[in-house]
């Protein structure tokens, strides 16, 4: 089972600060800039402050993404904000121009940062959530649509989510079978909900109007509002190719089995709609890929055991997942 390096528990993040530390000498910064640690998830982000001015250092886990899948990204992220009119974090680059700066790790491999300009805002308000899920529809369609149309860079390169990385035998989290609360019972019945997607998706496809570029972790977490409405899309960190309708599932994440959630799709749906068609098919699929979801975060979840939301979910997510699945297979 792979499990997160930033897992190691107090030792490892120190060494991760320090990390950081080195990273700022390399930015128009002071030795005394501020450095607080705000997230823990794929990577280590912390909140940089220097008297008033404030940016996002993002430090990377080993052995996730390449240099070149990090630039990869970045180039995504320029490209939405000055075509699509998606807004996305501005990149800053260290004084050498560098947008991504490796820095040593002492005791480990090196480490790759960015520096991103601080974006302010909040993460929306439950108290309007289809509202804000009719928003983030129209978002991801634009850019579904700027996806479809954008000439990638000759040295692209991002990893996929397919059935190889939900289930295949390097699986992208880790393999579900190891998550939290992984009984007898439960694998007997999260096995079927495995054979029957990877039947579905084989015959949903991969054309190009259904599998391309995607955010791939596009929930409301990732979207900061601001005070005059303005929403900016960030955590591109999972970017990659996948199917379209995975974003929607994306959308939904460790909430699947709230009775809400069909009226926050049918909000998703309204939204995406005022930007792109989605074919009657293809929406008969929607659950399919919210299952494949849900089956790779119960992997997730027993990865990434340091993570705060992973330690919280724990074997409880597994439970739900396996109702969730039999009431899919139900279904079909």
């Amino acid at each position: 089972m792979e499990v997160h390096d930033l897992s190691g528990g107090d030792e490892v993040l120190a060494r991760v600060e320090r990390a950081a530390r080195r990273a700022l000498r390399h930015y128009d910064l002071p030795p005394e800039a501020g450095l607080k640690l705000i997230n823990v998830s794929e990577n280590a982000t912390f909140l940089v402050t220097d008297d008033d001015r404030r940016t996002i250092l993002r430090v990377h886990r080993l052995g996730y993404h390449s240099r070149e899948a990090i630039v990869s990204e970045l180039d995504w992220l320029a490209a939405l904000r000055e075509e699509a009119g998606v807004p996305t974090p501005a990149v800053i680059p260290a004084r050498d121009g560098s947008r991504v700066l490796t820095v040593a790790d002492p005791g480990s491999a090196p480490r790759d940062c960015v520096m991103f300009a601080y974006v302010p805002g909040t993460e929306p308000a439950e108290d309007r959530l289809d509202e804000h899920f009719e928003r983030l529809g129209a978002i991801t369609a634009r850019m579904h649509r700027h996806a479809r149309n954008w000439t990638r860079p000759a040295a692209f390169t991002r990893f996929h989510w397919d059935e190889d990385a939900a289930f295949g035998p390097a699986p992208r989290w880790g393999r579900w079978r190891d998550g939290a609360g992984v009984d007898r019972e439960a694998r007997a019945v999260l096995s079927r909900l495995e054979r029957a997607l990877r039947d579905r998706l084989a015959a949903f496809g991969k054309g190009p109007g259904r599998y391309g570029l995607i955010h791939a972790d596009l929930r409301l977490a990732n979207l900061l509002v601001d005070g005059a409405g303005g929403t900016t899309v960030i955590d591109f960190d999972d970017c990659g190719l996948g199917w379209y309708l995975y974003d929607l599932a994306a959308a939904v994440s460790f909430i699947e089995h709230h009775p809400r959630v069909p009226e926050l799709i049918d909000s998703w749906l309204r939204g995406y709609r005022t930007v792109l068609g989605l074919p009657g098919d293809d929406e008969k699929e929607i659950w399919t890929f919210i299952m494949m979801r849900r089956l790779l975060l119960v992997a997730w979840v027993g990865s990434h055991p340091a993570v705060d939301i992973a330690r919280e979910l724990g074997a409880g997510y597994t439970e739900g997942s396996c109702e969730l699945a039999e009431r899919y297979l139900g279904s079909m």
